[in-house]
């Protein structure tokens, strides 16, 4: 059986458009993700991006919000080493108070950036692992102020705004365990700890107030369409933008492109980043799905779709959403 399916959107800046259309974009794939029944739109923190839209990740979640009405929107997450607990709290207690009980904090401790824009954003590189959970510790505090706490997040206090553990390695799925948060595993770009992380986070989970058991979300990287062939040819924007990356020339996500000339280590690199993504029909997909369900005993699936066209990536959301249905 599938469970629930939700989004995670990176409100992605096309090849020939610009901000302002990603942001439509946004809104448009929400509303029809809310129509289909997907339970979460979460949008990713990512800074000095040419193809990505969402840096200023908390506005992007109010714009979203406002234009729709009942699904879960937050984030996928916010690097919290980018900023101080506090306003993190006081952005979150905000959109939770003008959309009661849809807002979700996802966060992590990647920059999500490079590290001269690290370097820009914090002003600070000191590395001290230490310094995450101490800040998720903090963060929490300012959603559950102690009597006589002398610095208060207004308006989060005493808000329900869910706090998620992301990670893509063994550090997200220990700290989620022992903090008793819900855990969602970043597979669509880094499966490699996937199985094993999992694994840590359910073996050493301690209930909490929060939780009183596991609750894992897995990510997986989703193209559907009419044909297995039209959903890998629409699969080779993605594959330029990763390339592109890795090879730090990053732009906006690109027109699919036929016949991609990838050398042996592209290919065995897009192998290895992807070997958690579907490209494919409706069964295609359907056997995926399944598939990944059954190996990871998610609680929940977060699916992610780099579609350069508009109609076919609403498509792709249909074809998934009924796929998962049966």
């Amino acid at each position: 059986m599938i469970p629930p399916l939700s989004i995670l959107d990176l409100c992605s800046i096309t090849e020939g458009s610009g901000a302002r259309e990603a942001y439509a974009r946004s809104v448009t794939l929400a509303q029809r993700a809310e129509a289909l029944g997907y339970r979460r739109f979460w949008l990713a923190e990512h800074h000095n991006m040419p193809g990505i839209a969402s840096a200023a990740t908390s506005l992007v979640i109010a714009h979203v919000a406002a234009a729709t009405k009942t699904i879960r929107v937050g984030a996928g997450g916010i690097m919290l080493p980018n900023h101080a607990p506090l306003i993190i709290a006081e952005q979150f207690g905000t959109l939770a108070t003008l959309y009661p009980g849809r807002i979700d904090l996802g966060v992590g401790r990647a920059p999500g950036t490079d590290q001269a824009t690290a370097y820009a954003l914090r002003r600070n590189l000191s590395g001290d692992v230490d310094q995450f959970p101490r800040d998720v510790i903090e963060l929490m505090q300012y959603f559950r102020p102690e009597p006589g706490q002398r610095v208060n997040a207004v308006p989060a206090a005493g808000l329900d705004v869910p706090v998620w553990i992301l990670g893509s390695s063994l550090f997200g799925a220990q700290l989620a365990a022992a903090l008793g948060l819900p855990f969602a595993f970043a597979s669509h770009f880094a499966p490699t700890l996937l199985d094993e992380a999992l694994a840590i986070y359910r073996h050493r989970f301690e209930p909490s107030e929060t939780l009183e058991k596991p609750y894992v979300m897995a990510a997986l990287g989703v193209i559907a369409a009419d044909t297995d062939d039209e959903a890998q040819l629409l699969a080779t924007s993605l594959q330029q933008t990763f390339i592109a990356l890795r090879r730090g020339t990053p732009g906006p996500l690109p027109k699919p492109k036929r016949d991609l000339a990838l050398t042996p280590a592209d290919r065995a690199m897009l192998d290895g980043a992807f070997a958690c993504s579907i490209a494919g029909g409706e069964e295609t997909v359907r056997r995926g799905l399944h598939a990944f369900a059954e190996r990871t005993k998610a609680d929940e699936l977060i699916v992610t779709s780099h579609i350069w066209d508009d109609a076919a990536r609403l498509r792709s959301l249909e074809i998934t959403a009924r796929a998962a249905s049966t």
